[in-house]
């Protein structure tokens, strides 16, 4: 500190005796300094003064100094040294992180360098006066460039980014620095370029064929792969920046034999446990990992997924990851990586799925892969995240394969094989009847996956047999499915068997059939669906019993006699009501847990309680449930329709009236409309005021903040005789300008808060309108369809009539036939007899 002191009295000269000058008053002089000074030298060294004190008063720095650093790196290019100063104090100013020296002083915002940096690129020339920069040699001023844009992208990363992105060779400047043989300058530039890259798919494709993927495979080999350093890992970061859900890259990275120079990065020791991995290197491989699995998203086209997963095939990268999944001592979060990342490379590809059935564990005896990772998901001392990942690799295992699926299926059923040896069938149901609710759920689900799209393996584990006590008769595994169903006291296993069963009685009636035989297997999903509970998760298992007590009548063959389709919509009518049974099966897409187990094939769940949907489960459930419901819907209207309305009045009044009220809410609503239309442009016109006033007064704060800081320096300067050098501008004026903008602004704030407030109102008042138009749309819409109906009734009646009619004219006509006959045969006819009793049994 004694030493920057006596670099300031060097600067700026001794003070006057007993005056000691205040920060704002030095920084004040410094840039005054800078501004009038005609030697360089003089330049220089206020730059480097006040780089040295900006991190101490850095919000007097930026307020004062800011336009005088940015003409420095105009005017005064040819020197390096004080480029670099300038460099240096603007990163100091602009650092998204607060200082040692700051943290005492509570004044300072948290957020100052955001502040500055966006009054630094309202001038977008700035952006493009720091590029020019890049093309200096200088190892000083090219690290500062690089370091100060980084924090630029740090502070205002999408303005920056599409600032650079309209600038002539701005991407390619940075791109060139990856080249420096200096190796600080390369590290730094792969900081920024992480930055500059992240959720921007245009600077990502720029970047990506400015031969960034060679680059970095390059400086990774140079670095030793997965045993480098950080910088290592930088260049994976990047890598994936620049390929996630980027299709036009991962083409790219794909026809480039990319994939192929990843091979290095997944040579393991082949004695692991001993020489171990380090932090480093988990950090490397994990990235690595995550790029593998960018390429082989479910989000990608199936083209591209495809694709990418031939090529790792053909090239070894499947075989080398298999080689991992199967190692000694690799790291936990390491060995839950690869399971997920192996799954995504064979899921849906026939050739994979094979070859990974076929991966044999080096254990004694010798297992396949699939059922020693089925051994890990059904142990409830195995960790979480492990179990999720083996779940998912297994989900990815049966996907559209349809010979794993009978593979499966067929290790449940009776076999002449070898009984002693254990197969992923025997694991699964162990794992459904456990005591363990994990277990539970987990097998389930696997199960429920070996039968999707798969009509003949439904049938097929229909003849599964179970064995419960000695003696009795085994019963089937559909049997014991509903048993315990009925049995479980526990969210987590219910949940899991009502989607097992779902997927299993969805399209085969056989297995419908084969619920419906169960002893109080109806019953158990009536009352859940007709129960009262209000809880969020009680809600969602009523939903999923309706949902398979209507899978129940969809896929009903009537093969069963007491509960054939008409008589369980009777049930569900008499019992439940079909509004309270359609709102019961809403509840289940409107759960939180369905939504988020809807978005992505993996199950993505940081704790056990998160899990409870499955997305495959979600998707059948989207599928089925309009046409449950218009089946369901279709069959009560056709019941209505078949039942005799019989009305003696006529119906042209009530249908008057209907008619009359219909007109009366049409115009109300007409009326109302055209207020709503007022209202909202007023609103419109009122919240453009509003922002224009927010602006103005976000413009004034920017100029009282410069003001008072100016001010701060002058007050300090103002017992200093006439004959020293003095601001430019006196405490007065600043004072004056200060109290000029402060009622500008709370007339703006007053303003801003009377609008604000008329904002508010018009909202209030926009949405009770809309409440309106939307109640009476719902009464218009209700009259209509009780219009409709009498409509409807008026004609049948008038039908009915007709028809009446007609039959009474036909009975004439037989009545005069018989008379005439009678009368040829001579016998004598009463023309006055009454005929009503003979057209009453005619009729």
């Amino acid at each position: 500190m004694d030493f920057l002191k006596s670099g300031l009295k060097t600067v700026l000269g001794a003070p006057e005796p007993g005056h000691q000058p205040s920060g704002a008053e030095t920084v004040e002089r410094l840039v005054d300094r800078v501004n009038n000074s005609t030697l360089l030298e003089d330049r220089r060294d206020a730059c480097r003064a006040l780089k040295a004190m900006s991190r101490t008063y850095r919000v007097e720095v930026g307020a004062q100094g800011m336009e005088t650093l940015k003409q420095v790196l105009e005017l005064d290019r040819a020197d390096n040294e004080t480029i670099n100063y300038a460099l240096d104090t603007l990163n100091n100013v602009m650092s998204p992180t607060q200082f040692e020296e700051e943290e005492e002083n509570h004044r300072v915002p948290m957020n100052i360098g955001e502040q500055f940096t966006e009054m630094f690129i309202k001038d977008h020339h700035n952006i493009q006066l720091i590029l020019d920069l890049l093309d200096e040699y200088d190892f000083r001023v090219r690290l500062s460039v690089v370091r100060l844009l980084t924090s630029l992208l740090t502070n205002r990363p999408k303005d920056i980014q599409e600032i650079i992105l309209v600038k002539p060779m701005g991407v390619s400047k940075m791109m060139d620095l990856l080249g420096d043989t200096r190796e600080v300058i390369r590290n730094e530039t792969l900081l920024l370029l992480i930055k500059l890259t992240k959720g921007n798919a245009n600077i990502q494709k720029i970047v990506a064929f400015e031969n960034a993927f060679d680059r970095l495979f390059e400086i990774v080999s140079s670095e030793g792969y997965s045993d480098g350093g950080i910088i290592v890992e930088d260049c994976l970061l990047l890598m994936l920046n620049l390929l996630k859900n980027n299709s036009s890259n991962i083409n790219f990275f794909k026809e480039g034999s990319y994939i192929q120079k990843m091979l290095p990065m997944f040579n393991t020791p082949d004695e692991s446990e001993e020489i171990g991995w380090s932090p480093q290197k988990v950090s490397n491989v994990h990235c690595m990992l995550l790029i593998v699995r960018t390429l082989v998203s479910p989000s990608n086209s199936a083209q591209i997924i495809s694709n990418c997963q031939k090529i790792m095939k053909n090239v070894g990268l499947l075989d080398q990851l298999c080689n991992i999944l199967m190692s000694s001592g690799v790291p936990a979060d390491i060995l839950t990586e690869t399971i997920n990342t192996v799954g995504e490379v064979v899921r849906g590809d026939v050739v994979n799925q094979e070859f990974l059935g076929n991966v044999m564990a080096p254990s004694n005896p010798p297992r396949p892969a699939i059922v020693v990772l089925l051994m890990s998901m059904v142990n409830e001392k195995q960790p979480f995240s492990l179990r999720c990942a083996i779940l998912y690799c297994f989900q990815c295992y049966l996907y559209h394969n349809e010979m794993s699926q009978a593979s499966l299926v067929q290790t449940l059923l009776p076999s002449s094989s070898d009984v002693s040896s254990l197969t992923s069938g025997q694991l699964l149901c162990g794992g459904l009847f456990s005591s363990d609710v994990l277990s539970n759920w987990f097998s389930a689900v696997a199960l429920m996956h070996g039968l999707i799209e798969n009509p003949g393996q439904k049938e097929q584990l229909l003849r599964v047999l179970l064995a419960t006590n000695i003696g009795s008769s085994p019963i089937s595994l559909l049997h014991q499915c509903t048993l315990l169903l009925q049995q479980s006291t526990k969210l987590k296993p219910k949940v899991a068997l009502l989607m097992l069963l779902a997927q299993w009685m969805s399209h085969c009636p056989a297995a419908v059939a084969g619920f419906l035989q169960v002893p109080n297997g109806v019953g158990w999903l009536v009352a859940q669906t007709g129960s009262q509970e209000h809880d969020d998760n009680e809600g969602l298992l009523q939903g999923l019993a309706a949902f398979l007590l209507a899978i129940c009548v969809h896929f009903n063959d009537d093969s069963v006699d007491n509960y054939s389709k008409d008589s369980l919509k009777q049930l569900i009518t008499k019992r439940i009501g079909m509004e309270t049974f359609t709102a019961k099966l809403s509840e289940v897409s409107r759960h939180e847990l369905y939504n988020k187990a809807a978005k992505h094939p993996q199950l993505k769940a940081k704790v056990a309680t998160d899990i409870l949907i499955d997305y495959e489960f979600c998707r059948l459930f989207k599928v089925l449930e309009s046409i449950l419901l218009q089946s369901l819907t279709v069959t009560q209207e056709n019941g209505l329709s078949d039942q005799t309305l019989e009305r003696s009045s006529p119906e042209s009044s009530t249908l008057e009236q209907y008619k009359t009220l219909i007109r009366q809410q049409d115009a109300r609503l007409q009326e109302l409309m055209a207020q709503l239309d007022g209202l909202m442009q007023q609103n419109q016109s009122l919240q453009g005021a509003l922002n224009d006033s927010i602006s103005s007064n976000s413009h004034l704060k920017d100029e009282n903040t410069l003001l008072k800081a100016q001010l701060s320096a002058a007050q300090s300067l103002q017992g200093q005789s006439s004959q020293n050098q003095v601001p430019n501008i006196q405490p007065s004026q600043d004072e004056g300008k200060i109290k000029e903008y402060e009622v500008k602004m709370t007339d703006y704030a007053v303003r801003v808060q009377e609008l604000s407030g008329e904002v508010t109102r018009l909202n209030g008042e926009v949405t009770r309108l809309n409440g309106e138009v939307e109640r009476l749309n719902g009464e218009v819409k209700v009259n209509q369809e009780s219009r409709q109906t009498v409509v409807e009734e008026l004609d049948k009646l008038k039908k009915d009539q007709d028809d009446l009619l007609e039959l009474l004219a036909d009975q004439d006509l037989k009545i005069n036939e018989y008379k005439t006959r009678l009368l040829s045969l001579g016998q004598v006819v009463d023309d006055d007899a009454p005929a009503q009793p003979e057209r009453e049994d005619l009729t």
